[in-house]
């Protein structure tokens, strides 16, 4: 077990500087690699990548490493174990429950974000991707070089690559092509005694596990390897949004029974949120059913006339585009906007927020519906965000990757609710875990699955580095149901004393 006195603290920091300096060749040693609570980058630097405000006042590391290459990583590792420091691994901090800025032991963060060349290979159809990049700049640069490829992974452009893609990764066309994390092809990684691994000498189950089962459990993965898709030259997007008073339980029924059988070709997903329901301002539910097609949109019209006619999609509905033109429209951008917005890193919110997930295997009936809609009205700023699944993604087996949510699931649902004032967080905090135990009889069972990327510590948690097998199930089965007990089986051939550890790390067996 890892743990350090306070009366230590300041020559053990000392110490840490020269061992992290001696593991250097001058040559690498750079005063903008590491920083420490007394530069006057530090605080910049920490909240630059901090996405939730509930953590802006979290505790806060001894150090945080830049690293701009493998040698400083390695560096930071070695020299954290000698010196007992926790590692937490950043590349754009968008983790829902702060893991990977926050701890309550003195720790070091790696923060990723200079790692972050991109170098595509459009005639090979593959990219190496650094993990310390954003989607968008993945995206932006496939798209600078071919109209016709893409890569299936999230809508929002600042989510970091490294973190997106080690816990899966889905978005708007993984029903053609599955996850981000389905085509991963090779990885660069730092392990726990500072060697460079790619998958030939760390494994293929190693290279499994990370893979969707989180890579801040097994090492540093600093570099990923991924196989493009190809998309059509023209897609097409559409938007049909209806409140309950117009008709929007039943669409959503009907939506519920063919979302998952639609070509793959066509994605709709349902976005559930609360909006004003006439000039008085009494509140009411809106659904908003958002569909991409990788086509034309008379193609596009003859196949949803075929799967869900009911949804009423005109021409007049239907807008096309290029592939790159969908990933601003689904990230909330004009497609008339210049593509250079994707590669801002900077996020702007100072929202807290909290989210969960589930997955659904049978259709929720109208009256689970109604009984949900009565709780919705209650808040404001939420969004409940209902992913069909089919297609590709029951095509793939549960046990391929760690990411066990393949066939049988309709869809997946995210919660997230959003709120301004820091004194409130408890009560919407609590009004969210009321929503998650009405939902209860209605989603996935045995266990009740949840989505990695949506990390909920409300599942259950690491108290401590030698946490039991037994109580990391809790929570472990229902990100990763039978591949839970592969995860555990790697780590502790890969990372036999726990260094790498968080809250919701994978557990090693006693």
């Amino acid at each position: 077990m890892y743990t350090i006195c306070s009366s230590t603290l300041n020559s053990t920091n000392e110490s840490f500087l020269q061992c992290f300096s001696s593991h250097l060749f001058p040559s690498n040693i750079s005063s903008d690699v590491i920083f420490s609570q007394k530069s006057s980058q530090y605080l910049s630097i920490l909240q630059s990548s901090i996405r939730n405000s509930r953590f802006l006042n979290a505790s806060k590391p001894q150090y945080i490493v830049t690293p701009y290459n493998e040698a400083h990583i390695q560096a930071a590792v070695i020299c954290s174990r000698e010196h007992h420091m926790q590692v937490r691994v950043r590349s754009a901090g968008h983790d829902y429950e702060g893991l990977s800025y926050t701890s309550d032991v003195p720790f070091i963060i790696i923060d990723l974000f200079p790692i972050r060349s991109i170098t595509v290979d459009i005639k090979n159809e593959h990219a190496w991707v650094g993990a310390g990049a954003t989607l968008g700049e993945l995206y932006y640069n496939i798209s600078g070089l071919s109209n016709v490829h893409g890569f299936p992974a999230g809508s929002c452009p600042t989510v970091g690559v490294g973190g997106h893609i080690s816990g899966g990764g889905f978005g708007t066309i993984f029903r053609k092509y599955g996850l981000a994390a389905d085509n991963v092809i090779d990885a660069k990684m730092v392990d726990v005694n500072g060697n460079i691994l790619d998958r030939k000498s760390m494994g293929e189950d190693l290279f499994w596990a990370i893979r969707g089962g989180g890579g801040a459990s097994f090492g540093v993965i600093f570099s990923w390897k991924v196989r493009l898709v190809r998309v059509p030259a023209t897609v097409t997007v559409f938007s049909i949004g209806k409140t309950l008073e117009q008709g929007a339980t039943k669409l959503l029924n009907k939506w519920q029974t063919v979302a998952d059988k639609l070509p793959q070709d066509l994605f709709i997903h349902a976005v559930i949120g609360v909006t004003s329901a006439n000039s008085n301002g009494n509140k009411t539910v809106q659904v908003s059913f958002d569909g991409l097609f990788l086509g034309t949109a008379e193609r596009l019209l003859s196949s949803i006339q075929n799967s869900f006619p009911e949804l009423g999609v005109t021409r007049d509905n239907c807008t096309e585009m290029s592939w790159i033109q969908s990933v601003l429209y689904f990230a909330g951008y004009s497609i008339t906007e210049s593509v250079d917005v994707l590669i801002n890193r900077t996020t702007q919110s100072t929202q807290l927020f909290k989210a969960k997930s589930d997955y659904v295997k049978e259709a929720i009936p109208e009256t689970g519906l109604e009984g949900l809609y009565k709780m919705l009205v209650e808040e404001e700023s939420l969004q409940l965000i209902l992913t069909p699944y089919g297609g590709r993604m029951s095509e793939i087996g549960s046990s391929e990757t760690p990411f066990p949510h393949r066939s049988g699931n309709l869809y997946g649902i995210q919660y997230i609710l959003y709120w301004e004032a820091p004194e409130e967080t408890e009560k919407h905090i609590g009004w969210m875990r009321r929503v998650y135990k009405y939902m209860e009889p209605h989603v996935s069972k045995s266990p009740r699955a949840a989505y990695f990327n949506y990390r909920d510590l409300d599942l259950g948690r690491n108290r401590k580095r030698n946490t039991s097998y037994a109580g990391a199930r809790v929570w472990g089965l229902k990100y990763f149901k039978n591949n839970f007990n592969r995860l555990v089986r790697v780590k502790t051939s890969t990372d036999p004393h726990n260094f790498f550890w968080n809250e919701q790390s994978i557990p090693v067996l006693q």
